[in-house]
């Protein structure tokens, strides 16, 4: 048996699947693709999460959206994190050109054009479906986590949603959650400090800080009503497609603490409100974060944590999460040990530490006696990449360097028309983009000061008025006095014996004249 052909039976066994599956591409032997030797993946360990990495300009891109359709084909609904801008065009089908037609003949696949049914989704002002969560809906523990703050300090967040839930005010947006911190040290210390204990200044003080940082970075946006539904996320069309639902987050990409905290509450939000179902046939949902680093850069480790754990528990619930990086070493080891599909395309040695991190990444991926991994990983080409998977056994399967097929849908972005016009047909643009801003603990607290103000200028008032009265009543009886005063007086005078006897002694004279 000829090595080619040794090399087509150890793919073919380590990619052949019983169940359902989709198919990445062609499996390269020595810088050329080996006919009928596909690379398969059962769609059933899709859920074991994955890893998409390369350098700029190799084709990640176009690997997410080949993964994407191809679940969307099977039924199986599909979230992207679109940072760049690169995939709306999945939404119209593409146009068979000659270099395609090619590379299809090479790999032994054929080809279609297809478009699929999109959602363009939106957490920042960018025109698509708005997707928001309120503060309550995170919890004190996860908000204290995003704002990265102390055990007082969180112990503070803890008083101030027990505050809210003891009296029925709704925690909807970051100013609901600023006035109420606002109101414990201020007007309400008195009520705060009788139910709750006492709380420091220098604690609501800091945490104000912090919250206005994540506000700066564009959270009021993220913060309201009406909260996302995690079913619409879930969406089959009825041509039998899962939707893909592509995160419009282009203008974010210098504001990585929104975006870990969009992250954060969408996976924690997926894991409570979808049912344990262990290894199913498939995955309820598939989701794709490009530019994964951004979810960890300038994360704290508290945050960071948090996210892990989640990534770690959420399998169970038949979705799985595929990061996308230049480098792997971007994703945290903790994370990279539980990705089953890692599709590592061309890295590029510029420098000794270039040259080191291949080195390393090699060591990654199960040693092949067909390829010379670390020099692999620098010759492969656009397109092409390393595939090594689980297989349905949960098995890792040989490691094949691949000739990825062609997207079926547009390789370049809608334009600002064909974007406007989709998001007009939505269904979910009318659910979600309608404005509310109903009476929140904001409007409540800010009404409870005004009310207690006007009591307190009301019993000023009253004390001013009665004080006045008083002064008034004083005055009018010092007056009173002096009067009675001096007529008594002059009675007294009038009546006395000496005054008597003078005026008789007038009178006496008087008359003897």
């Amino acid at each position: 048996m000829s090595r080619t052909e040794e090399f087509n039976k150890h793919i073919i066994e380590g990619y052949t699947c019983k169940g359902d599956f989709i198919t990445l591409g062609g499996a390269i032997l020595d810088g050329e693709p080996v006919a009928n030797t596909h690379v398969n993946i059962p769609l059933k360990t899709l859920n074991r999460h994955g890893l998409i990495a390369g350098a700029t300009g190799t084709g990640k891109t176009k690997t997410i959206q080949v993964l994407s359709e191809q679940l969307s084909q099977n039924g199986i609904p599909v979230l992207m994190m679109d940072i760049k801008g690169d995939f709306s065009g999945i939404a119209v089908p593409g146009e068979e050109k000659s270099f395609i037609t090619e590379r299809h003949a090479k790999i032994t696949l054929p080809y279609e054009t297809k478009g699929f049914p999109v959602e363009l989704m939106t957490i920042s002002e960018q025109n698509g479906v708005r997707l928001r969560a309120t503060v309550s809906e995170f919890g004190p523990v996860l908000f204290s986590r995003i704002l990265d703050l102390n055990d007082t300090q969180s112990g503070v967040v803890s008083v101030v949603f027990k505050y809210c839930d003891d009296n029925n005010i709704p925690l909807l947006d970051l100013k609901d959650f600023k006035k109420v911190l606002q109101f414990a040290t201020e007007e309400g210390k008195d009520e705060f400090t009788a139910e709750y204990g006492r709380i420091s200044t220098a604690s609501t003080g800091s945490i104000l800080r912090k919250t206005i940082e994540l506000e700066q970075q564009g959270a009021d946006l993220f913060f309201g009503e009406k909260s996302f539904e995690i079913d619409d996320l879930m969406r089959i069309d009825e041509n039998g497609n899962g939707y893909i639902n592509i995160m419009r987050l282009t203008d974010i990409q210098d504001r990585p603490k929104l975006f870990s905290t969009f992250m954060l509450s969408l996976l924690a939000e997926i894991y409570n409100t979808m049912p344990e179902q262990g290894d199913a046939g498939r995955p309820e949902l598939v989701i794709f974060i490009d530019e994964a680093h951004l979810i960890f850069d300038q994360a704290s480790k508290a945050l960071q944590d948090q996210i892990e754990t989640i990534v770690k528990l959420i399998r169970s619930k038949g979705i799985g999460v595929y990061f996308i990086t230049q480098n792997p070493m971007d994703v945290p080891s903790s994370v990279l040990a539980q990705l089953g599909l890692k599709i590592q395309h061309a890295l590029r040695a510029f420098t000794a530490n270039d040259r080191k991190a291949i080195k390393e990444t090699a060591q990654n991926y199960p040693i092949s006696e067909y390829y010379k991994t670390d020099e692999v990983l620098t010759s492969l080409g656009i397109g092409e990449a390393f595939v090594t998977a689980l297989n349905e056994k949960g098995i890792p399967t040989p490691l094949a360097a691949t000739m990825l097929r062609a997207p079926m849908s547009r390789m370049d972005v809608l334009t600002e028309t064909e974007i406007n016009n989709a998001i007009s047909k939505s269904k979910l643009a009318k659910k979600y983009n309608e404005v509310i801003d109903r009476e929140s603990a904001y409007e409540i607290l800010t009404e409870k000061i005004e009310k207690a103000q006007e009591l307190a200028e009301k019993e000023e008032a009253k004390k001013q008025a009665e004080k006045e009265a008083k002064k008034t009543a004083s005055s009018r009886s010092r007056s009173s006095s002096t009067s009675n005063t001096v007529t008594k007086g002059v009675v007294k005078v009038l009546t006395s014996a000496t005054f008597i006897r003078g005026a008789m002694g007038v009178l006496m004279k008087m008359f003897k004249k």
